[in-house]
């Protein structure tokens, strides 16, 4: 009696497990610049590069898809509605990358507590020295998880949501957004101009969230400089 009732509880907590949403996965906190680092659906180090320190960060390879909830999330910046982000961050290819791979790093904004909805702005750094323009300009993105990937932007309003912007691999790139209620404008390597403006972010001006260190598939990222200045 006393086993088979350990049984049906084990059986009853695998369950519940199995039925939890794949964005609700966490590790545990790691502390890097003041910030609470947890990773979701990503593997997360922090190392040395450069003689610095840096979050070194690539996609689960078990997670399928693209513009998922694939980032490492500071829990510290919970409640950050309008301001500031600003980071450093350095993009490379895993060896095990695919063909269709870009270096696709960037950072995730106003994250909800389940990690199921959120705005991101990314780059794709082997974009930006092409020879094909097409890919030029498509350097930059926007999307907003979980109902406007890039590919439906792109499709419903080409060219609205992405843009040229010179960058590279293996080269540091300093990001700065800035976010105010519907509006989010990208900067790259303080350039006084942004590289991309988009006005209509689809999840509404009234959301707050966390911020999210991003990235998709076959990139090897690492981020540094973290800063993060919150606005009414």
């Amino acid at each position: 009696m006393f086993l088979s009732t350990i049984s049906l509880l084990r059986g009853t907590i695998m369950g519940m497990l199995l039925l939890l949403p794949c964005c609700m996965v966490f590790a545990q906190e790691v502390l890097f610049e003041n910030h609470h680092l947890q990773p979701v659906l990503v593997n997360m180090s922090v190392t040395d590069i450069d003689g610095k320190k840096a979050v070194r960060v690539s996609r689960d390879t078990a997670t399928k898809g693209s513009d998922l909830p694939t980032f490492v999330r500071l829990n510290n910046t919970d409640g950050f509605r309008n301001g500031t982000i600003e980071v450093m961050l350095l993009s490379r290819l895993l060896p095990t990358a695919g063909a269709y791979a870009r270096g696709f790093v960037g950072l995730a904004f106003r994250i909800n507590k389940d990690n199921s909805k959120f705005e991101s702005i990314y780059i794709r750094p082997t974009n930006g020295r092409a020879e094909d323009q097409v890919r030029r300009n498509h350097s930059t993105q926007y999307f907003s998880y979980p109902d406007y990937p890039f590919d439906r932007l792109r499709k419903e309003a080409e060219g609205k949501y992405e843009s040229y912007a010179d960058m590279g691999l293996n080269e540091w790139i300093k990001m700065k957004i800035v976010v105010k209620d519907a509006q989010a404008k990208l900067y790259l390597n303080d350039n006084l101009q942004p590289v991309l403006i988009v006005n209509d972010l689809k999840l509404g001006t009234d959301n707050s969230g966390a911020i999210g260190l991003w990235v998709d598939g076959g990139t090897d990222a690492f981020f540094r400089d973290i800063k993060v200045a919150k606005e009414p």
